[in-house]
């Protein structure tokens, strides 16, 4: 190597020779780097044009400094809002009762067996006993969740209101149902007073239902008890009667807040699917119903919310109705053996 380096600076030396440095040339005793090819970039081989809209439009949206502010509105954008609900809980397979009963009787046909069924609604009245209601059972149950955010909503409003102030406003909203449901009952009712209709619709809450009842027909039963004479426990539901053709249990509830989905309704299409299983096995009632319905009123009169329930989606709650009453079972057997003598 030395005697070459040697013979070039003697070539450049020499006037009559001229030699162009040539660059450093590195040997290798492998015979592969030899013959081998310039190995090809990925990235050249991407067709730019096909996605340059698609980098221009990520380019685009960076600022010239990042914040943490920025970085949430960047993953919002690139792969929608964060969801904030927690992950269901791993319990294997879904829980299923043990005390399961159908929800529809097959026995029992779907329509009425007499013509006064339609004209005259039942109203039975309900009896005072042992059984359990379904309100009852549904407040015994509750989700820890569900007692955390009911506990949190009256201490802020004891916090606002007082003591005192508190309970003149559950008074006041327990005072207004009582009166919406009369109202309804009055019209509804094939006896109905004229006058009291009248007085009934400046009611706030009877003109968020207008388009409702322009929908409701063929009223079975109204403020009537029901009791379920296989799983033991009874109800006072609001109103059995046709919904657009479907024949449904009604349960008109009033609220201070929009409830435009199901969801927002909590336990109110549990209780409704427990007075539909009830009524398929109550003696008192000749008819079958498949379908429920939860409409929602307003008091500064906006269009109520009506919350149709299928034969479908009354089977699924149907099933989360049935595990809530084993539950409420199982507490009350517990406590009456803990009970003292």
């Amino acid at each position: 190597m030395k005697a070459v380096q040697t013979v070039c600076r003697q070539l450049r030396s020499s006037k009559g020779f001229f030699v162009e440095p040539a660059p450093c040339v590195g040997f290798s005793t492998s015979s592969y780097s030899c013959g081998r090819r310039k190995k090809m970039n990925p990235y050249e081989e991407v067709d730019q044009e096909k996605y340059s809209d698609l980098v221009q439009s990520v380019l685009s949206f960076r600022g010239s400094a990042q914040t943490p502010e920025s970085l949430f509105e960047e993953d919002t954008l690139l792969y929608g809002p964060v969801s904030k609900c927690k992950p269901p809980k791993q319990d294997g397979e879904a829980r299923v009762t043990g005390n399961w009963s159908p929800l529809f009787n097959p026995e029992r046909s779907l329509k009425p067996n007499t013509a006064n069924d339609a004209t005259v609604p039942l109203k039975i009245p309900l009896q005072r006993n042992k059984i359990p209601s379904v309100t009852r059972v549904l407040q015994q149950t509750m989700t820890s969740e569900q007692i955390f955010y009911l506990e949190r909503w009256k201490q802020r409003m004891i916090l606002e209101l007082g003591e005192d102030g508190f309970a003149e406003y559950t008074s006041n909203i327990f005072l207004q149902g009582k009166r919406f449901h009369e109202a309804l009952e009055s019209i509804l009712s094939p006896q109905r007073n004229l006058k009291e209709i009248d007085e009934n619709l400046t009611s706030g809450y009877i003109e968020s239902i207008q388009h409702i009842l322009k929908d409701v027909s063929g009223v079975r039963a109204l403020e009537s008890a029901v009791q379920h004479e296989t799983l033991k426990y009874v109800g006072l539901l609001d109103c059995v009667a046709e919904y657009q053709g479907k024949l449904c249990v009604i349960d008109w509830k009033t609220s201070e807040k929009p409830k435009p989905f199901i969801r927002n309704t909590f336990d109110n299409p549990l209780q409704v699917v427990a007075y539909v299983g009830a009524i398929n096995h109550d003696a008192n009632y000749s008819f079958q119903v498949q379908c429920g319905l939860i409409v929602v009123a307003y008091k500064d009169g906006s269009p109520a919310h009506p919350h149709f329930m299928d034969t479908k989606l009354c089977s699924q709650y149907w099933a989360k109705w049935l595990l809530r009453l084993e539950e409420y079972t199982k507490k009350e057997k517990k406590q009456n053996i803990q009970k003292p003598d």
